[in-house]
C-alpha cells in the first residue's frame, strides 16, 4: 500500500513537472534582445526556440517595442507571445532567409528563401497576442517588380545576381508542366511570411499581420489548425502587395479560420491542394475547412477555391461573412490538366458589396485556353456545391460557369439570393443546375442566362427592377428545362426567352408580363 502511494505520488510529480516545463516563459527582451529595431535579434530568437524545445516547449514572450529579425524557425510546443504593443519586424535583407529550404510555392515544392516563419514536421504551435507581425515587404516587392520589368523587356534575366544563381543551381531538376516555365525565369520568389510544413496542431490567433513579402498564412500538408481573430492587412494597390493573399491553407485537413478581418493584395482566402502533376502526386485534399465570421475588404476574391486544386478541395463550409470591396465574392477556379475534384461545398449567409468582378465565379479555363480531350486524372471536377442566403449590391456581374464539354459543372444550387448587379448570372456547359427563390436585378442583359445547360430548375424566379423589352431568363441549346412557381410581382415585358432549348413550365402566374414565353426561332 505505502509503496503504490509513493509510486502514485512520483506519478504526480513527474506530470506536474513537465507542465511546469512546458509552461516556462522566455522574456526575449530580458534575455538581451534589442527592442528599438537596431539590432536584429534573429540568433536569440532561434537558440531560444531550440533550448525551449529542448527542455519540452514554452513560450516565447515579447513585451512592448519592436524586435527586428530573419527567418524564425518555430518547433513542437513553442508558443510565441506578442503583448500588447509589440512588433515582431523582419528584415529586408534578403540574405536573413537563407540557407535556401524546401518551400511550396504555388503548389509547387522547391528550394528557395525560408518562410519568414517556419516550420517543418513540428506540432503544437501556437502564435498568439495583441501585438504585430511585420514583413516588411517593400522590398521584396520592388525587387519582384524589377525582375517582372526585366523579363518582359528582354524576355529573360541577362545577369542574375548571386541569389537567383544560386537558385537555379539547387533547382535543377524542378519539373513543372509546359505552360508553367516562364515564371521560372525570374530565379527569384519571395517567401510566404508563415508557412508550416506538414505540422500538426497550429493555433494563431489576436495578432495583427502585415506586409507580407508573399502569400500570408500558408500552413502546407498539416492537419489541425485555428486562426481565430487575426487581422491581416497588406497594402491592395500596386506597385506595392502583390500576391499578398491572406491566408492559404494548402493539401490540409481540419481547418478552422473565423473572426478574421483581411485586406490584402490578392485573395483574402484560398483553399489549395498542389498544381498539375505536382499536387496529384503529393497527393494530399484540403478538406474539413470551416470559415465564418469574417470580413473581406480588399482583394481579389473574398473566399477563393483554386486554382492549384489538384490533390482535390472537399467538405468547405463558408458562413456569416462580409466581402464588401473585393474583386469577387465567392471564385472557383481550375482548368484542363489540373486534375483534382472540387466537391461538397456550402456557403451561406453571406453579403457583398462593391464587387468590381463577379459574385460568384465557378471557371474551369482560368489560366490557359484549352481543347476537349479524353477525360482523365487531368481533368477538374466540380460538384456539389450550394450556395444560399446572399445578398449583395454595387455589383458588376452576378455570377459566371464556365464549364468544359468532357465534364460540366453539375450539382450547383443556388437559393435565397438577392442580388443588384450591373450585369446577370451567365452559365455555359453545367448539369443539374438549381435557382430557388432568385431575385438578381439587372442594368443590361438578362438577370440569368443559360448555355447548354441539362437538368436545370428554376424555382421562383423573379427581378425587382426588369429591363424593357429584355427577358428575365435566357436558355439556348439547353436541356430539361422546368420553369416553375414564379410569380414576376411587378411589371415586364418578357420573363422567359428560349431557343433550340426543352422548356418545362407549371404553375406559374404571369399576370404583370406582357410576354411570359417567347419563343426564338
Amino acid at each position: 500500500m505505502k509503496k503504490t502511494l509513493i509510486q502514485n505520488l512520483s506519478t504526480v510529480f513527474i506530470l506536474l513537472l513537465s507542465v511546469i516545463v512546458y509552461s516556462k516563459n522566455y522574456d526575449i527582451r530580458a534575455l538581451g534582445a534589442d527592442n528599438t529595431a537596431k539590432i536584429k535579434c534573429t540568433d536569440l530568437i532561434n537558440k531560444t526556440i531550440s533550448q525551449a524545445a529542448n527542455e519540452g516547449g514554452g513560450t516565447l514572450y515579447f513585451s512592448s517595442g519592436t524586435y527586428l529579425t530573419g527567418a524564425i524557425t518555430l518547433k513542437s510546443n513553442i508558443t510565441i507571445y506578442l503583448e500588447a504593443g509589440a512588433t515582431l519586424k523582419f528584415s529586408s535583407d534578403f540574405k536573413d532567409y537563407l540557407p535556401f529550404q524546401n518551400v511550396r510555392y504555388e503548389g509547387v515544392f522547391m528550394k528557395t528563401f525560408a518562410p519568414l516563419l517556419n516550420a517543418y514536421q513540428a506540432e503544437n504551435i501556437t502564435i498568439k497576442g495583441e501585438g504585430t507581425l511585420d514583413g516588411n515587404g517593400f522590398a521584396w516587392w520592388d525587387e519582384e517588380k524589377r525582375i517582372s520589368e526585366e523579363i518582359k523587356v528582354k524576355n529573360g534575366i541577362e545577369k542574375p545576381n548571386d541569389l537567383q544563381k544560386m537558385w537555379t543551381a539547387v533547382n535543377k531538376e524542378l519539373k513543372v508542366e509546359p505552360y508553367y516555365e516562364g515564371i521560372f525565369k525570374r530565379q527569384f520568389f519571395r517567401p510566404p511570411f508563415i508557412q508550416f510544413l506538414e505540422c500538426n496542431k497550429i493555433r494563431i490567433e489576436g495578432v495583427r499581420i502585415q506586409n507580407s513579402p508573399f502569400w500570408t498564412i500558408n500552413p502546407e500538408g498539416c492537419n489541425d489548425i485555428v486562426v481565430h481573430g487575426v487581422t491581416i492587412f497588406n497594402p491592395a494597390k500596386e506597385p506595392h502587395g502583390p500576391n499578398t493573399d491572406g491566408i492559404n491553407p494548402s493539401s490540409c485537413s481540419n481547418v478552422r479560420i473565423s473572426d478574421c478581418f483581411i485586406s490584402v493584395g490578392d485573395d483574402c482566402i484560398t483553399i489549395k491542394s498542389g498544381r498539375d502533376f505536382n499536387g496529384r502526386n503529393y497527393g494530399k485534399a484540403c478538406e474539413n475547412i470551416t470559415i465564418t465570421n469574417c470580413v473581406m475588404l480588399s482583394g481579389h476574391g473574398g473566399v477563393v477555391i483554386g486554382s492549384e486544386m489538384s490533390g482535390g478541395v472537399k467538405n468547405i463550409t463558408i458562413s456569416n461573412c462580409v466581402f464588401d470591396g473585393t474583386d469577387a465574392g465567392i471564385r472557383m477556379k481550375a482548368s484542363r490538366g489540373r486534375g483534382g475534384v472540387v466537391e461538397n461545398i456550402r456557403v451561406s449567409n453571406i453579403v457583398m458589396r462593391n464587387i468590381s468582378r463577379n459574385a460568384f465565379t465557378f471557371d474551369l479555363f482560368y489560366d490557359r485556353a484549352s481543347k476537349p480531350e479524353p477525360v482523365s486524372d487531368r481533368t477538374p471536377i466540380f460538384r456539389n456545391i450550394h450556395i444560399s442566403d446572399v445578398s449583395g449590391v454595387g455589383i458588376n456581374k452576378a455570377g459566371e460557369i464556365k464549364g468544359i464539354e468532357e465534364m460540366p459543372i453539375s450539382e450547383l444550387s443556388f437559393t435565397n439570393i438577392n442580388l443588384e448587379a450591373k450585369e446577370g448570372f451567365s452559365s455555359d456547359i453545367a448539369a443539374n443546375l438549381t435557382f430557388n427563390n432568385v431575385d438578381i436585378s439587372t442594368q443590361k442583359g438578362a438577370a440569368l442566362e443559360f448555355k447548354k445547360c441539362e437538368g436545370l430548375v428554376l424555382n421562383d424566379i423573379r427581378s425587382k427592377k426588369p429591363l424593357q423589352n429584355q427577358p428575365i431568363i435566357k436558355v439556348t441549346d439547353s436541356k430539361n428545362v422546368l420553369l416553375n412557381n414564379c410569380f414576376q410581382r411587378v411589371p415586364n415585358d418578357v420573363f422567359l426567352e428560349f431557343r433550340n432549348s426543352e422548356v418545362i413550365q407549371g404553375n406559374n402566374f404571369f399576370s404583370l408580363v406582357k410576354e411570359s414565353i417567347r419563343k426564338i426561332q
